[in-house]
């Protein structure tokens, strides 16, 4: 291939993708304007999610949402259909993201959080999907053709999810009246992705307010600490506070579909021996890279010979508790 053809094949495929976004502007119509409505009353989170290519766009959509003051993350459709749907909450918002709108893992997750009575928005290329039906708001970010000479790839499409989500968290600062000020309790170097300098120990859940529970106790004792907490888990000690295990509220429903009989276990024969911890002294940023890396909203703070010191939520991280505190945050 001469440099000639190579230079105007990629003119031609930056054109299309630029012509799909272009497209985009006379769709933004009163349903992004609400999109953006439901998620700024929102008491929760947004949940981000997708399968494939749209759920790559999907984690960069999470990116910017948080790194400008809107508390998210992604949820892998098939992970929430076997055990992390308790990490949604009837506060959070779905964010649903599908070209075609058929993907099936996607839409069984879309079924199963609605009836949790979240409020769902989809993204999607095709208005008249399943998807796109069981939404409350749909947001349409269809293409007239891919820039893949196959027209197989996701190119065009997934550009202009990108920028629709792009589109949503800026119209998202301009509503939360995020200022330079917010963007550097996120960004104190003053340019993306630097560290925060606040450690966990600033914003950790410590003392009372931690639930826990004593190695040895009857399995439902520890189910109703779960459900007395509401933050979706219990943490098992010893007398001295080591950290033994974790059992949560999505432990508890897959063990349910086994047919476990908890009268007749203790926690410690239910627990997850391993939960994810994480040190008093790590910074807030490299917390944050954690918790989106493993796909989960909470980590267990140990100190020295696993002696249980607290828990970080991504919530308290993002100022719903923490010290850490955005101006806007609802």
């Amino acid at each position: 291939m001469s440099d000639d053809v190579c230079i105007a094949q990629a003119k031609e495929v930056l054109r299309i993708e630029a012509e799909s976004i272009f497209n985009l502007i006379e769709r933004v119509d009163e349903r992004f304007s609400r999109a953006v409505d439901v998620i700024y009353r929102s008491r929760g989170r947004v949940i981000v999610t997708g399968i494939g290519k749209s759920g790559l766009i999907g984690k960069k959509i999470v990116a910017t949402l948080t790194s400008t003051g809107t508390p998210a993350i992604f949820l892998h459709p098939v992970e929430g259909l076997h055990g992390d749907l308790g990490i949604v909450h009837r506060d959070d918002v779905l964010l649903a993201i599908s070209n075609s709108g058929e993907t099936h893992e996607l839409n069984l997750l879309t079924q199963s959080i609605r009836e949790l009575g979240v409020q769902i928005i989809a993204l999607t290329g095709n208005m008249h999907s399943t998807l796109a039906a069981a939404s409350d708001i749909t947001i349409d970010v269809g293409v007239a053709r891919e820039a893949c000479p196959f027209g197989l790839a996701p190119t065009s499409s997934s550009t202009a999810t990108l920028a629709m989500g792009d589109a949503l968290a800026v119209a998202l600062v301009n509503r939360n009246k995020f200022t330079e000020k917010d963007f550097i309790k996120f960004h104190p170097g003053g340019s993306l992705g630097q560290r925060l300098m606040a450690k966990v120990r600033d914003v950790m859940i410590r003392d009372e307010a931690v639930p826990l529970i004593y190695s040895g106790s009857p399995a439902l004792q520890a189910i109703k600490k779960i459900d007395d907490s509401n933050v979706g888990f219990v943490l098992i000690v010893d007398r001295e506070k080591h950290l033994l295990g974790i059992l949560t509220d999505g432990d508890v429903r897959r063990l349910v579909t086994k047919q476990i009989h908890f009268e007749e276990k203790t926690v410690d024969e239910i627990m997850t021996g391993s939960p994810k911890t994480i040190g008093p002294n790590i910074s807030v940023a490299e917390t944050i890279e954690i918790l989106q890396r493993n796909e989960i909203t909470t980590l267990v703070v140990i100190g020295e010979n696993k002696k249980l010191e607290g828990y970080v939520h991504l919530h308290d991280i993002l100022g719903r508790g923490g010290t850490i505190k955005i101006s806007m945050m609802k």
